[in-house]
């Protein structure tokens, strides 16, 4: 009962607070938000709001491949954005696309964050050579780039699975942008932690004889999660951006169900040979959400820190 009542609490503060304020008195923000949201819905309920279904053998027909946008002379008005060369719909292949790419963009923030905070407060909490021990294997993350760890787990798992690649594509994408993934997170927590260690009320946990790991979850965790949240929050586009990299080269979901990174490779084939809306159009889809995210992330590291505006 408590908990329900205090709900409605919580909204009204929230809707009082300085950092729902600051987004309604920020163009920018809410066209970003507008954007994110229009993608996320879109992606979300592309089986409900795609015009077609792409993806389904049985009703592609070769014979309208390659036609141009609705509004250019040879276009139709059933493919407002036009085909590809196998006759899919480009609006809903975007639709769906981009459920992939948002999928493992979030997936891969989720667990880096989840990795990236844990070693980050043991580290910044501890000290000493644990400490020492987890930022060296920060430095050495820090040296591979996600693309190639990536090919070096999709060719790990080539040759270990070589009848399941398909089943784990999305495995191997989620898996490379988490590996390098998690070090932001350890770091800015690491720094937060260590000013939150000293700090009058974390001792009084201690000389009352509160084990370490309830202060870290209970009173460190909560005041370091502002800037986190803004990490993460920029980490999704950074996210989506690798995946559709890596689906570009190769190293990705199957050309049966594509992300946009895919989209972007198969349309780049017919880039020059005048069909420009094969790759345009996805390309177009993958910065819109990557700018809408990362202007929300900017947005929102003003919001949690006034100084900075």
């Amino acid at each position: 009962m408590s908990q329900a009542a205090s709900s409605p609490g919580v909204l009204r503060r929230f809707f009082a607070g300085d950092v729902w304020h600051s987004f309604t008195h920020s163009p920018t923000a809410m066209a970003a938000a507008a954007i994110a949201l229009g993608c996320i819905i879109s992606a979300t309920f592309a089986n409900v709001l795609a015009p077609h279904h792409p993806f389904d053998l049985a009703t592609l027909e070769l014979a309208d491949s390659r036609l141009p946008p609705a509004w250019l002379s040879e276009g139709r008005a059933t493919y407002l954005l036009g085909t590809d060369d196998q006759g899919r719909d480009i609006l809903s292949a975007l639709m769906y696309g981009a459920r992939i790419s948002l999928l493992v963009g979030f997936a891969s923030v989720i667990v880096s964050m989840l990795v990236g905070v844990a070693l980050g407060l043991l580290s910044g909490y501890v000290g000493g050579k644990t400490d020492g021990f987890i930022m060296r294997v920060c430095d050495v993350m820090l040296s591979f780039p996600a693309i190639l760890v990536a090919l070096l787990i999709d060719g790990i798992g080539r040759a270990l699975f070589p009848q399941s690649h398909d089943a784990l594509a999305y495995a191997v994408l989620i898996l490379a942008i988490s590996l390098t993934g998690w070090v932001p997170y350890a770091r800015t927590v690491r720094g937060s932690a260590m000013v939150e260690r000293q700090k009058e009320y974390v001792q009084a946990a201690r000389v009352i004889g509160v084990a370490p790991l309830r202060i870290m979850r209970r009173h460190v965790l909560p005041n370091v999660m502002g800037p986190v949240m803004v990490l993460a929050t920029l980490q999704v586009a950074s996210a989506i951006v690798i995946e559709a990299t890596l689906s570009f080269l190769g190293v990705g979901v199957p050309p049966t169900s594509p992300s946009l990174g895919t989209l972007i490779r198969v349309g780049n084939d017919f880039l020059f040979s005048g069909e420009w809306w094969i790759t345009m159009f996805p390309g177009a889809m993958l910065v819109l959400i990557a700018l809408s995210v990362n202007l929300l992330g900017d947005w929102l590291r003003d919001a949690l820190n006034p100084g900075s505006r």
